[in-house]
């Protein structure tokens, strides 16, 4: 996706944090629209927004909105949960973050899937430094992120050959009403979102758009793990073996 212009884009959890941002970038760069996915309505002043109830939680308004939207180039996964005070010890608290952070990731991806294909698009999964470390003071969280990344790396191999481009922003401490609690440096959404749609426009895999992710990005992309994605990602494109071969 080498330009952004007069492109048709859905951003979950577009009306505060890292997702506002990206709305706002995404309409600097000249987008022809945006469709902006909320639990809540929204109102916005600019008429290339459209506003779209959806909680990824819920079957229906994602399927709902999937009949509502039309042509689509870019689905941005931003929507997400991280609660505090959990330290392992309540499943429940550990089913809310999978329910928000993997697979309301993974229903809404399934959902715009066909319109992405028609398009030849691209997905952007926002994700976290702690999808690779578990942070203990958001544990919960973590473990989602951490399977909502390897969500990532396996429909990028299966939708690659399929013409669907697939991009994670691995994401650190940013000043959004998640992290108010933390008394620490924090990147400004907007630098953030900037930085996150310059890395799609160049087609990075993954994205490292601020001060405490960028240290990640040279020993990522020359490292044993990345290197081992894309050997395991050739396998989903290599013929199956025929009998003959398998003996």
């Amino acid at each position: 996706m080498a330009t952004l212009s007069g492109k048709s884009v859905l951003v979950t959890g577009a009306n505060r944090g890292i997702g506002k941002a990206v709305v706002a970038e995404l309409l600097e760069r000249g987008v022809a629209r945006v469709y902006a996915g909320t639990r809540q309505p929204l109102d916005h002043p600019d008429g290339r927004v459209v506003p779209l109830t959806l909680d990824i939680t819920d079957s229906a308004q994602v399927a709902a909105a999937a009949e509502t939207v039309g042509p689509l180039d870019l689905l941005v996964n931003n929507a997400g949960l991280a609660l505090l005070g959990d330290d392992l010890s309540d499943d429940a608290m550990l089913e809310q973050h999978m329910a928000v952070n993997l697979f309301g990731t993974y229903r809404v991806t399934q959902a715009f899937l066909p319109a992405l294909l028609e398009s030849r698009g691209a997905i952007l999964t926002m994700l976290s430094t702690s999808s690779w470390a578990n942070m203990p003071l958001l544990p919960g969280y973590s473990v989602s992120k951490a399977a909502s990344y390897s969500l990532t790396q396996g429909l990028r191999a299966h939708l690659a050959p399929r013409g669907v481009r697939v991009h994670a922003a691995i994401i650190g401490v940013v000043d959004t009403d998640m992290t108010a609690l933390f008394d620490i440096p924090k990147a400004a959404p907007d630098d953030v979102a900037r930085r996150i749609l310059d890395g799609l426009e160049r087609d990075e895999d993954e994205i490292f758009p601020d001060v405490n992710s960028e240290m990640l990005a040279e020993p990522w992309q020359g490292g044993f793990l990345k290197a081992m994605e894309v050997e395991y990602a050739a396998l989903v494109a290599a013929p199956a073996p025929t009998p003959d071969a398998a003996e």
